[in-house]
């Protein structure tokens, strides 16, 4: 968090809070938070503590589900040959396998096709159906893809193949033709979870297909239960609110990685640093997880992923895993080069969004690139690079919170030989020389938009506390929370007017570590990156300091308590909090 951020506290109604602290016999703080985020009496305030799978929406209220299911089990009944259509990200394959594996055990077979990152881009081709066509595949379903691919559906119409699309971005204003359209997000759904991904609409066609079966009930929660692993890293990877059916789907999915079976997600949980029974967090699965998958799709091809998950072979299932491993050390490598070749230009400080360019770039890594600067300077960004096979420009987008990314490429459509996304990301695909119209008229669009004040980070603290305040068993409570992640941030908590005991320590010249004093009670903090920062954390001064807890399994497993405070900005103290939503 760079400094000068304006930090934000709510007011919640201090009734509201005492009531449901007392009803559910929590901390003040707890409660606080829990209004804070729209939970405010105590009957969804316990079903956001303990989320149960009978939380789980009936999957046939999404729309076009009874036809989807009725399809695909005359497929798998009669033999048919199915094409699972995916994408090449974590929510994609892992899309592709959840429906491989429930077809099997439904009876059936299915094979699948990823694009090429790099060779194919995003989205259907009319060339794969086509060769489908001539396979013999009489069904292709779509999974994290598809709903913008109206040409794509109707050739396959016109060769006989029926689809169902399963997705969840956003939708153009006429859905393809497809016998089933399965997205949430379509506007004649009334499907209460609006936030599922990809892998999340794939789980409910599985939850429906494998809910028809005759089997009996505990077979049926069993393998229900079995899938959620998948589904909840897809969930978390692909930055998806974490509230709702999703908080189910991730809750319940984390909580099963204590026993897994499945030889390639128990050889990349070993290659990840997670053997035995030490479990990752979402944060975690964000983090190491996440990242070793899409390094498949963003280095070569995502097929090693998908192998690597369906295979029962333990031994090249453990190749795999090692194989994916290496491809994300050499995706921070990449990374890292063009991302300090950006940080190096010299940015127009008036620009209210930027597009960076450059011919030679890898164009498998630039939306982590993208998100990196957006981190770090705060307004939309693209970056770019050209695609040596057809000579066009291609990348990602990332935006802030008050610019939809989307509806800007919504409004200049004609630049573009396409597009794509959602509103905090997006891809785009155009002619070379186009790339400086489309930074001039980018640019315009967010000056057209955000205010001064879109441009300055905020840090939205959830509740104030006291050092004393701090203790193991409020950590504990804190982490009830959890899974934290987009839409369900780790709380933030403000202590006002520490003393600093004594100079922060460096380690690896680029962290440091500090002890807190108020009222006779003191904390120690992890500050990650604060080493530039260490002249406003003078000895003995007088500071305010937004911190989160965090969960420590390495201490823990050293007898030491289970958690640790993490320094995320300081300030002066004294200053005033301003109010915030």
């Amino acid at each position: 968090m760079p400094s000068g951020a304006r930090w934000l506290i709510p007011r919640p109604d201090p009734q509201q809070v005492e009531a449901l602290r007392a009803a559910l016999g929590i901390r003040a703080a707890t409660a606080s938070i829990l209004v804070n985020r729209g939970l405010n009496d105590p009957a969804s305030a316990r079903r956001f503590l303990a989320p149960s799978l009978d939380d789980l929406h009936d999957p046939l209220a999404l729309r076009g589900m009874p036809e989807a299911v009725e399809r695909l089990r005359r497929a798998i009944g009669g033999g048919e040959r199915i094409l699972i259509y995916g994408d090449y990200d974590v929510d994609g394959t892992a899309s592709v396998v959840l429906l491989t594996k429930a077809i099997e055990l439904a009876g059936g077979s299915a094979g699948y096709h990823v694009p090429h990152r790099l060779k194919d881009g995003y989205g259907m081709r009319s060339e794969v159906v086509e060769h489908a066509a001539s396979d013999g595949v009489k069904l292709i379903i779509s999974v994290d893809t598809g709903i913008r691919a109206a040409g794509v559906v109707s050739r396959a119409n016109e060769l006989g193949i029926d689809v169902i699309v399963t997705d969840h971005h956003l939708p153009e204003a006429e859905l393809p033709p497809a016998l089933a359209v399965l997205n949430p997000n379509r506007p004649d759904c009334s499907y209460p979870e609006k936030n599922l991904c990809g892998a999340g609409v794939a789980f409910k066609l599985v939850q429906a297909l494998i809910g028809g079966l005759e089997w009996p009930a505990g077979r049926v929660r069993r393998t229900t239960e079995s899938f959620l692993k998948l589904a909840a890293i897809a969930t978390v990877a692909d930055v998806v609110s974490l509230t709702g059916e999703n908080r189910v789907i991730v809750k319940h999915g984390l909580d099963g990685l204590s026993d897994v079976r499945n030889p390639g997600l128990r050889a990349l949980l070993d290659v990840a640093g997670f053997s035995g029974p030490n479990v990752p967090t979402a944060r975690q699965v964000a983090f190491q997880i996440a990242p070793r998958l899409n390094a498949a799709g963003r280095m070569d091809t995502a097929q090693a992923v998908i192998e690597m998950f369906l295979t029962a072979d333990r031994d090249r299932a453990r190749h795999l895993a090692r194989q994916v491993h290496e491809q994300n050390a050499e995706r921070q490598q990449v990374e890292a080069g063009i991302r300090e070749t950006c940080e190096g230009l010299t940015v127009d400080e008036s620009a209210a969004a930027l597009v960076y360019y450059s011919d030679d770039w890898h164009r498998g890594v630039l939306g982590i690139v993208a998100s990196r600067l957006v981190e770090r300077l705060h307004r939309p960004v693209f970056v770019l690079s050209r695609n040596p096979e057809d000579g066009l420009a291609q990348g990602s987008g990332r935006s802030i919170p008050a610019f939809h990314l989307l509806e800007a490429l919504e409004a200049m459509p004609d630049l573009f030989v396409r597009f794509g996304g959602h509103r905090h990301a997006a891809g785009v695909t155009l002619e070379c020389g186009r790339v400086p119209e489309f930074r001039e008229r980018f640019n315009a669009y967010a000056a057209s938009r955000l205010k001064p004040e879109d441009f300055h980070p905020e840090v939205r603290i959830d509740t104030l506390l006291e050092l004393p305040e701090i203790t193991d068993r409020m950590a504990a409570e804190i982490f009830s929370l959890a899974p934290f992640g987009h839409g369900n941030p780790p709380p933030l908590f403000a202590a006002l007017d520490v003393e600093i005991a004594g100079p922060p320590a460096l380690w690896n010249d680029k962290h440091l570590r500090l002890i807190l004093r108020q009222n006779r009670r003191s904390l120690a903090l992890k500050a990650w990156n604060f080493a530039p920062r260490v002249a406003e954390l003078p000895a003995g001064g007088r500071v305010d300091v937004a911190f989160t807890l965090e969960e420590d399994a390495f201490a823990r497993g050293q007898g030491l308590p289970g958690w640790t405070a993490v320094l995320r900005d300081v300030r002066p103290a004294g200053q005033a909090l301003e109010a915030g939503a």
